[in-house]
């Protein structure tokens, strides 16, 4: 991460934008005030980046101040502990109350668009949408007022949607990320939300957008695809060429906070006497807000249902319950409150006694010291959320049970599932009867099953700490690129046929680089038919011709293993490059190996057990294996079956054989593959451009480059790597791999020479196959025009010279043709996302 501006030897500031500062704010005088940090939550997660960056917090200080003395003095209070304050006066309550709390927050939840109370015409869905964008407005001026040109802004939570629009419509060269702290729902229930569309594009203007999982991550790009029909990528949201990166970072705790405390005397007493005072019982233990999304009800159902059905554990069991109050004013919450106090009378009724009550119940917040207490002695953890961004408590619990190892109880409709799932007993927390059955469980679980599950879930909060989360991110946004030098992908041009077979005829020395499949093979007559993979039959003879010729040189770049392009290529004097570049052979039928140096493939096998298990549960679902690369196609499976089975399998990767390895991780129109770290097509070319020309002996440089293929965008690369401004530098790279079982690997050579490549003369073509969004210069609807192109290529008469004249003529066919029929081109991408649904291809 490069945090220090070199002009001027100063670290770079960071602005965290919030709706409230971390500090509590008491006016103790006219013109004084006392401030305390409030530990956790963002603090915890931006001590990493502290370090690194001239941190600064913006933000509603959490009191209503109007007069001028008390806000000049709060604002010079605050600035010594690096705080701004937004003072939101008038707004406050409309906003915060109204269209935050009452208006986004359910919607986000999953709980629907609340009614709007057509009594009160000074509250109105419209009042409480204009109170938001001027609240809004007030952060903008207080940034503005703030902001220092290089400035990294980090904007968080639902209360500011409108604040990257208006940041940069100020200065469109602002980094800006945004992470969301909630869930974000389904599109279903997302476009029920009024001013949708316009809350979705202000969001899209910053440079990352964050979530805590993917489900919710996948649920915001596909509520942009449907709502404003934008294209969703595996990397983010493109919109009118602007790419807004999406990513997940899981937020964590700060663990040694709770491990220290844990060792404190006075914890200790505390936990002794709470050992005492539990003594020959199990304790299980809830820790959550008084909230409709948390499910305590659900939870002391389930309780009971147990206690019901287990009659020798009611007097050997006793459900602790904190439940800390919020919102005491609004009437949904005063009705939870005297629900769960119903429910906890009831059960304690049933099978309490005078001396036993089975639930302790507290309407309270407690001390920090206490809690890390509780969370020691107990022996279960209960949370039965039913929509929670991410729930940290578990996280708290786990940390503060090195001792104990006790069994964590988990909603899978909390955020945390997905990160701790593999050590936790997870419950749908609306089955009363599998709530029941998971106490039980973890009850009665043995203590080597405790330990190991401890293990694992102590091990990821461990090193996932909230500190980790903030340098992710803060690292993520730093190295996105922002607006000004973001990579535009305008609509490519149309291939000028005749020069290219022209500049084709005149060159000496060519080099044709082809993909594979969706380029070479034939073509599928079906959606249904099974993927059998065959060279397209009007070009057997084509590709005989071109690589006959001794000036030229055809290149198959494929992802495909060896087997596969040997059975498809065998009988052709061509150039076979598999596993994007990993294995090279040459026109005799030598593979050669083509591996970077130290390249960890420990991760093969327990991805390849994940695809595998994913394979038999989704019918004509396939992968395929090679020695750096898994792919798991579900090309032929129904399409919206295989899409969530793609998104249940990369959690079981992410959870487990990839957590901690250097892989990529693409997904395609119909597949994820797995692949190692820096395995593209743009890596690969140079080490086998090199080799190339070690093996030909060339003396003659490379004068004319054709490159065409259907490839995925991470392979797009090398598209550029043909630039003159690019190629310089890539191919002085030296070259090193390491030897295979094939027994035969590409040597470690001297630096080439950087005449290698002569393409000064603008002999260099790059075109994409039926991409909306490509690197390549240009493009054509479909492999036919490829296969027809190759066709005149073969039979382009190379004695016949041209003249100059013609020659300029051609190269103006460009500016007079760029955007001939870019319109036809437009409605074929359309209506292929139509027919498709994802836009991004697969090469394999």
């Amino acid at each position: 991460m490069v945090s220090y501006d070199e002009s001027c030897s100063k670290r770079q500031r960071l602005l965290v934008v919030a709706n409230r500062l971390p500090v509590s704010a008491k006016r103790t005088g006219e013109n004084s005030w006392s401030l305390e940090m409030s530990p956790g939550g963002l603090v915890s997660g931006l001590l990493g980046v502290a370090a690194e960056f001239e941190t600064k917090w913006v933000g509603w200080p959490g009191v209503d101040v109007y007069d001028v003395v008390g806000k000049n003095a709060l604002s010079k209070s605050l600035a010594d502990m690096k705080c701004i304050p937004v003072f939101l006066e008038e707004v406050f309550d409309q906003y915060y109350n109204g269209y935050c709390n009452g208006i986004l927050w359910p919607i986000l939840h999953h709980m629907g668009l609340p009614q709007e109370d057509h009594k009160d015409t000074n509250k109105t869905y419209q009042t409480q949408y204009d109170a938001y964008k001027k609240a809004n407005r007030k952060f903008l001026d207080v940034i503005i007022e703030n902001y220092e040109e290089g400035d990294l802004v980090w904007i968080h939570d639902y209360h500011l949607l409108f604040l990257p629009q208006y940041l940069k419509e100020y200065n469109n060269k602002i980094k800006i990320g945004w992470f969301l702290h909630s869930p974000f729902p389904s599109s279903e229930v997302f476009k029920t939300l009024p001013s949708r569309s316009e809350l979705l594009r202000s969001v899209l203007t910053a440079d990352l957008l964050g979530f805590h999982t993917y489900d919710f991550a996948s649920h915001f790009v596909r509520t942009c695809t449907r709502i404003l029909g934008v294209e969703g990528t595996h990397e983010g949201i493109v919109d009118h060429g602007k790419v807004t990166r999406v990513a997940v970072f899981p937020i964590g705790i700060d663990p040694n906070r709770f491990l220290k405390a844990c060792e404190l005397p006075e914890v200790r007493q505390q936990m002794t006497e709470l050992k005492q005072r539990f003594a020959g019982k199990k304790v299980i233990l809830g820790v959550d807000r008084l909230d409709m999304i948390k499910g305590i009800p659900q939870k002391f159902l389930g309780f009971e249902k147990f206690l019901q059905e287990n009659m020798d554990w009611r007097d050997k069991v006793v459900l602790v319950q904190i439940a800390v109050p919020t919102r005491n004013n609004v009437p949904e919450y005063q009705k939870l409150k005297s629900q769960v106090h119903g429910l906890a009378g009831r059960i304690n009724g049933r099978f309490g006694s005078v001396s036993s009550l089975p639930i302790h119940h507290l309407d309270c917040s407690v001390d920090f010291n206490f809690l890390c207490a509780l969370y020691a002695i107990a022996d279960v953890m209960l949370v039965t959320s039913l929509r929670d961004g991410m729930n940290l408590v578990s996280y708290e619990f786990i940390a503060c049970q090195e001792a104990k190892k006790g069994v964590l109880v988990l909603s899978e409709f909390a955020g945390a599932a997905q990160s701790l799932g593999a050590g936790a007993i997870l419950v749908n927390p609306w089955d009363v009867t599998e709530v029941s059955s998971a106490i039980k469980e973890a009850l009665n679980m043995s203590a080597e099953e405790r330990d190991e599950r401890h293990r694992l879930n102590f091990q990821y909060v461990k090193t996932h700490s909230a500190k980790k989360w903030g340098d992710d991110f803060i690292s993520e946004l730093h190295d996105t690129f922002s607006e000004s030098d973001m990579k535009i992908k305008k609509i490519p041009l149309e291939l000028p046929q005749q020069d290219v077979i022209q500049r084709y005829s005149k060159s000496n020395n060519r080099l044709i680089i082809l993909g594979f499949f969706g380029t070479l093979t034939e073509p599928m007559k079906n959606q249904n038919e099974e993927l059998d993979l065959k060279l397209n039959p009007e070009l057997k003879r084509t590709l005989k011709a071109l690589c006959s010729d001794p000036k030229t040189t055809v290149l198959v770049l494929s992802r495909s293993g060896k087997n596969i392009l040997d059975k498809i290529f065998g009988e052709y004097n061509i150039w076979l490059a598999a596993e994007n570049g990993m294995f090279l052979r040459d026109t005799i039928g030598e593979w050669v190996t083509n591996i970077p140096e130290n390249m960890d493939l420990d991760w093969v096998d327990g991805t390849k057990n994940v695809f595998k298990y994913f394979t038999a549960r989704t019918p004509r679902s396939f992968f395929e294996a090679s020695e750096t690369s898994l792919v798991w196609n579900y090309e032929n499976a129904d399409v919206e079956f295989g899409r969530a089975q793609a998104r249940d399998l990369l959690q079981y990767l992410w959870a487990g054989p990839i957590s901690n390895a250097s892989v990529d991780v693409v997904r395609g129109n119909h597949s994820v593959e797995v692949h190692a770290v820096g395995e593209t097509k743009g890596v690969a070319v140079g080490r086998i451009l090199e080799e190339i020309v070690r093996k030909k002996s060339m003396t003659t440089p490379v004068d004319y480059v054709f490159c065409s293929g259907y490839f995925l965008e991470k392979d797009e690369d090398i598209y550029t790597f043909f630039k003159p401004e690019v190629v310089s530098s890539k191919l002085s790279h030296e070259t090193r791999s390491k030897s295979s079982t094939s027994n035969h690997s590409i040597k470690k050579k001297k630096h080439l020479s950087l005449n290698v490549l002569d393409l000064e003369k603008g002999n260099y073509f790059s075109v994409a196959i039926g991409q909306a969004h490509t690197k390549a210069r240009y493009v054509v609807d479909s492999s036919h025009d490829v296969v027809d192109l190759l066709h005149k290529l073969a039979v382009a008469d190379t004695t016949t010279a041209t003249t100059s004249d013609s020659l300029s003529e051609t190269e103006d066919y460009q500016t007079r043709n760029a955007n001939a029929d870019w319109k036809p081109w437009i409605n074929y991408v359309k209506i292929r996302e139509l027919a498709v649904g994802d836009t991004e291809p697969v090469d394999i």
